[in-house]
């Protein structure tokens, strides 16, 4: 695959988008009917604050939707109390059980609540790949499990840029481990300035894919490094929007830069509950139903406390899809004919 590529998978409980960059996952967004809209990206929403917190400069915000609460940052002109209505609008979505970060964009009146959604995952796709059609169906399923594979793994070997890459997240920082891999024709010994650039654009963009934000630490090829280059080559692989920093390349060969957070991150979305296997197992179902047209109908064999979940889902995909418990299915699924 070459150029842009954009895939849409709209189905029961949950709706993926993914953007492919030059035969590369580039993006991977999750949206499910679970969610609180008032917990989106982008959602406005008249809150009520429901405590001021000196201590971390900020105000935690009823929104009318199931706790956690959104928390409100507080400049110094802020002046807020409890009880006060707003109208605030979510610049982070919640993420290790904390609540929404919200922008306060004015007063507020009325019941806490929803006053205009955040934008849906086709919006965001066309706006990160404007001019280009989302494909569906069953190669927007695939493409979705494919990048869900990628978002997860810990990093990878790019044999063809002669670049290891480890990308773990910790409670602290997101840890990036640039090392050299054996590529034909290319003396990694010799060149690790290529290494280093090649290495931190595929560290951003997994970084992207895995909807991660906060303190990044990229431990470097080798040392010496020229700091102006290394530089320019972080900020042509992460961006230099001003919500981004960059610090020096330190003693140790350790560039650190902080990003934004934006979306739940797609370790926490798929967390392996059952509500989560329920929607896996449906969707692995509606793909069977795709490319199997003969079969009259198709049965999802999932553990028993996944089954009651995944029955109203499949139900919305017609008489061909069933589901049936299975005690012997405790952690995956089955699919077949009987």
């Amino acid at each position: 695959m070459s150029g842009v590529e954009v895939f849409l998978d709209d189905g029961p409980g949950e709706v993926r988008g993914v953007v492919v960059r030059d035969g590369r996952f580039e993006r991977f967004l999750i949206q499910r009917e679970s969610d609180p809209p008032q917990h989106r990206l982008g959602a406005e929403s008249v809150g009520r604050v429901i405590a001021v917190d000196p201590g971390l400069r900020g105000a935690f915000v009823d929104l009318g939707a199931r706790e956690p609460f959104g928390f409100l940052p507080l400049r110094k002109s802020d002046r807020v109390s409890p009880g006060q209505k707003l109208e605030v609008e979510v610049v982070a979505e919640p993420r290790e059980h904390k609540g929404p970060t919200l922008r306060l964009t004015g007063a507020g009146e009325g019941a806490p609540g929803l006053l205009r959604p955040g934008p849906s995952v086709a919006e965001t796709l066309a706006q990160l790949a404007p001019g280009v059609e989302a494909r569906t169906g069953a190669a927007a399923i695939r493409a979705a499990l494919e990048a869900e594979e990628e978002a997860l793994a810990p990093g990878g070997l790019f044999a063809h840029l002669g670049v290891r890459l480890a990308v773990e997240r910790t409670r602290a920082l997101v840890a990036v481990d640039i090392d050299h891999a054996a590529a034909p024709g290319r003396d990694g010994r010799r060149d690790k300035a290529r290494a280093n650039r090649d290495g931190l654009m595929q560290a951003a963009r997994m970084i992207r894919l895995k909807g991660w934000g906060g303190l990044v630490a990229v431990d470097l090829v080798g040392s010496g490094h020229d700091g102006a280059a290394t530089l320019a080559a972080a900020k042509a692989a992460f961006g230099s929007g001003r919500e981004i920093a960059f610090g020096p390349v330190n003693r140790f060969g350790v560039l650190m830069l902080s990003l934004p957070w934006r979306t739940t991150p797609v370790d926490e979305r798929l967390d392996g509950a059952p509500g989560t296997r329920a929607i896996d197992g449906v969707r692995r179902l509606r793909l069977a139903l795709a490319e199997n047209t003969a079969a009259p109908y198709l049965t999802l064999r999932c553990a028993p406390a996944v089954a009651p979940l995944a029955e109203p889902l499949a139900a919305r995909l017609g008489p061909r899809a069933r589901v049936k418990a299975d005690s012997a299915r405790s952690g995956g699924v089955d699919i077949d004919e009987g």
